[in-house]
């Protein structure tokens, strides 16, 4: 079976495929990017929720490729901040920022905030929808805290900040195997394994 991953993000689809590369669907389910169909149109995520993004654009994807899509729409909710960024969190310092404004943005607004009050969790919401509209929805989630400045190289987004329930380094400073192992991401895709194998066939 052939699976479009609905991203145009291209550290999200290096993660995606990487995490799926180590799940029981090796060998039964082709992965495409949007790469492989160059006239698909940018998805505007213009949903109130995680789950209304991700079931858009997989979709979308799905009805012009007349494909499987799955999608993902991950968002960080800092509980200081009721909950933001959330669903704004790609663009949480405006329009066509980047993973440093956003960075900085989270920073300056948790300035002055103690270790005890900076939790907040990355969820994961992930759609995969089947040719004939069919939609399904799975979620991951992981708890943590807001680093009081980036540490770490690796990932992208917010993990130079988010240190990870049960670690003492941010995601950043993990190797992308580690990361990948106990990641929301990485919990959302094993929960949806069952479905595409199902969808496959070859469950």
């Amino acid at each position: 079976m052939k699976l479009v991953i609905a991203t145009n993000n291209k550290n999200k689809l290096k993660e995606i495929k990487e995490i799926i590369s180590d799940m029981r669907l090796t060998g039964k389910i082709e992965v495409l990017s949007l790469t492989d169909f160059p006239k698909s149109p940018e998805v505007v995520e213009d949903g109130a929720t995680l789950e209304e993004n991700a079931i858009k654009k997989a979709r979308e994807i799905s009805k012009i490729t007349g494909l499987t899509a799955l999608a993902d729409d991950t968002g960080l909710e800092v509980d200081e901040l009721n909950g933001e960024p959330g669903v704004y969190s790609a663009r949480f310092a405006g329009e066509q920022c980047s993973y440093e404004d956003n960075n900085k943005k989270l920073l300056s607004l948790l300035s002055g905030v103690p270790e005890s009050r900076r939790t907040a969790k990355f969820r994961c919401v992930i759609a995969v929808v089947v040719p004939s509209g069919k939609t399904y929805t799975v979620e991951g989630a992981m708890k943590g805290k807001i680093a009081a400045q980036p540490e770490g190289k690796n990932g992208f987004g917010y993990d130079p900040l988010f240190t990870p329930e049960g670690q003492n380094k941010t995601f950043a400073q993990l190797f992308a195997e580690e990361k990948n192992k106990i990641s929301h991401r990485s919990a959302a895709l094993k929960k949806s394994e069952k479905i595409l194998l199902e969808i496959s066939g070859n469950s």
